[in-house]
C-alpha cells in the first residue's frame, strides 16, 4: 500500500515507522527541514520539504498513485485542506486527518465532513482521545492503561506486578486454572494474559511462564470482570473520588465536561493558569471548581483541597511542569497522573517517580491504524511502544480461520488468541476451539508478524 503522510512531528514518524516495517511505500511531507533530516537518518523513506496543503508538492509526492494520505502536521487547516487537495485532484480513497480545534470538532458542524463539502474519512482529535483514555483509567484505579473492545464489552487493562501480588512465581497455567474456579457460585473469570513487558522486552508468555515482581501484564477481560480481576492480582485501590487537574486546556476541559455527563459522584478541581481561559471553562462547567492559579503554589494547592484528593493530574503542553507537579503531588500523598509528549520521559518513569504516565502520540498512532490494516479488523491498540497491537478482528466466511481449530490455525509465532465472542457469549479458548464464521478475536500480534495475522483474516485488498 502507498502512503502519504503530512507532518513529521512525532505522531507522522511513529505512523511512518510502523507502516514501514510492514513493508509499505511511505512518504512524509514537511515544512521543516530538521524533523525531515531527523527522519531520513531513522527511516529509508521518500520524504519532501513543504506544505502538505499545497497540490504540487502532493504530486511531487505520489499523491496520484496513494491508496492513503494522513494529514498530522500540527495545523488543523493544513490537515483539512490537503485532505481536500487529495480528494478534488487525485482522488486518493481514504483520507484521515487530525484536528485539534474544539470549533472544528463541534457537533454541529458534524453535517461539513463528508465528499460533498470537506472529504475526510476520518477525523481524530488527540485530545478527545486523551481524555476518554484518562476517564477510563480513573474507573479503575491500580491499572496503567484501560482500552474498551467489542463495543465496551472487553476491556484491555495494564497492570504493574507489584511485591504485594498474591500471584508472583505462579505460571499462567495455573493462574487460567485459577480464574476458571467457580467461587462463592460466581462465574469463571473471563481473562486472558496476552502480553508480558519485563524491562524493555515485550513478549508473548508460554503456558508455564511465571509472573514476576515489576512485570506489566497486558490482560483481556470482561467488563464485568475488572474489579474481580484487579482483585486477584493484589489490586484493591479504593474508588476515586476527587480529582484535581492542572491545566485546562483542551484534555483538562474534555475530562472535566466527561466526567460531570458520566461521573457526577466524583469531584473535579481544576487550577488554570491563564485567566481567560480559567474564565472560559468556568463557563462552560456547571459543577467544576475552576481555580486561577499556578498549579505548583501550595497555597491554591491547598485552596483545591489536595489533601483529600484521591488523584492530581498534570496535564499541562509542558513535559517538564508535569513532571514536578508530579513530585509536588507525591509530596502532598497524593498519586498522580501526568501528560508526557516526550517518549524518553514515559522510560525513565520509574527513576523520575511517577505514578502513571499517558502519552498521545500512542493512543492517536492506535486510532490510526485500525484503519490502516486489510481485513475485517474492528480496532487496534498499539502496546510497548509499537512492538505489538491488540487487535479485535471478525472471522468472515472467506478467513483462513474458518472451521479450524486454533491448533490447527498455523498461526505465527507472535500471535495469540486471547478471547472470541461466538454466539453472544465470550470464551477463553483452548487449542481445541474451531473458530467459525462471524467469531469476534481478540488477539496480540509482534509487529514483525502483522502482515502474517493480518493474511488470516483479509477478505479483500484495502484498497
Amino acid at each position: 500500500m502507498k502512503v502519504v503522510i503530512c507532518g513529521a512531528g512525532k505522531v507522522g514518524s511513529s505512523i511512518a515507522k510502523h507502516l514501514v516495517s510492514q513493508k509499505n511505500d511511505v512518504t512524509v511531507i514537511d515544512q521543516s527541514s530538521q524533523l525531515i533530516n531527523e527522519l531520513n537518518e531513522k527511516l529509508d523513506i521518500k520524504t519532501i520539504i513543504g506544505s502538505a496543503s499545497n497540490p504540487s508538492i502532493l504530486k511531487q509526492a505520489g499523491a496520484d498513485e496513494t491508496d492513503m494520505i494522513i494529514a498530522v502536521t500540527l495545523q488543523d487547516e493544513i490537515n483539512m485542506v490537503a485532505c481536500q487537495m487529495a480528494h478534488t485532484f487525485f482522488k486518493i480513497p481514504r483520507k484521515i486527518a487530525r484536528l485539534r480545534s474544539e470549533d472544528f470538532l463541534n457537533p454541529i458542524w458534524r453535517d461539513l465532513y463528508n465528499a460533498d463539502n470537506m472529504p475526510i474519512d476520518l477525523i481524530i482529535s488527540p485530545e478527545l482521545e486523551v481524555a476518554r483514555s484518562i476517564e477510563r483509567q480513573l474507573k479503575a484505579p491500580g491499572a496503567y492503561d484501560v482500552v474498551p473492545f467489542l463495543n465496551d464489552e472487553i476491556e484491555l487493562l495494564n497492570l504493574l506486578i507489584t511485591d504485594n501480588c498474591p500471584l508472583i512465581d505462579t505460571n499462567l497455567i495455573s493462574i487460567h486454572e485459577l480464574f476458571q474456579e467457580n467461587k462463592n457460585k460466581e462465574k469463571d473469570l473471563r481473562a486472558s494474559i496476552l502480553g508480558i513487558s519485563r524491562g524493555d522486552n515485550l513478549f508473548i508468555p508460554k503456558k508455564h511462564e511465571t509472573l514476576k515482581a515489576g512485570d506489566l501484564i497486558y490482560i483481556l477481560t470482561d467488563k464485568n470482570h475488572v474489579k474481580r480481576t484487579m482483585n486477584a492480582f493484589g489490586l484493591n485501590e479504593k474508588p476515586i473520588q476527587k480529582i484535581i487537574i492542572v491545566g485546562g486546556g483542551n484534555i483538562g476541559f474534555n475530562l472535566a465536561k466527561d466526567l460531570e455527563i458520566n461521573h457526577s459522584e466524583i469531584s473535579v478541581s481544576i487550577i488554570e493558569n491563564d485567566v481567560n481561559r480559567a474564565n472560559y471553562i468556568a463557563d462552560q462547567l456547571k459543577n467544576t471548581l475552576i481555580l486561577n492559579g499556578d498549579g505548583l503554589d501550595q497555597d491554591i494547592l491547598d485552596e483545591a483541597n489536595i489533601k483529600e484528593a484521591d488523584m492530581m493530574l498534570a496535564l499541562t503542553n509542558d513535559d517538564e511542569t508535569n513532571i514536578i507537579i508530579s513530585a509536588v503531588a507525591k509530596k502532598n500523598n497524593c498519586e498522580s497522573l501526568i501528560l508526557v509528549n516526550n517518549t524518553e520521559y514515559n522510560k525513565l518513569k520509574d527513576v523520575l517517580g511517577i505514578s502513571k504516565v499517558i502519552d498521545p502520540r500512542k493512543i492517536t498512532v492506535s486510532k490510526i491504524l485500525k484503519h490502516i490494516h486489510k481485513g475485517r479488523i474492528e480496532s487496534v491498540y498499539s502496546i510497548g511502544n509499537n512492538q505489538a497491537e491488540i487487535i479485535h478482528a471478525q472471522a468472515l466466511k472467506s478467513s483462513k480461520l474458518i472451521n479450524k481449530s486454533i491448533k490447527d490455525s498455523n498461526l505465527p509465532h507472535g500471535m495469540k488468541i486471547g478471547l472470541i465472542k461466538k454466539s453472544g457469549n465470550i470464551v477463553i479458548p483452548d487449542k481445541n476451539t474451531i473458530i467459525e464464521e462471524n467469531d469476534e478475536v481478540l488477539f496480540i500480534c509482534m509487529t514483525e508478524d502483522l502482515k502474517k495475522s493480518e493474511d488470516l483474516f483479509q477478505i479483500r485488498d484495502a484498497y
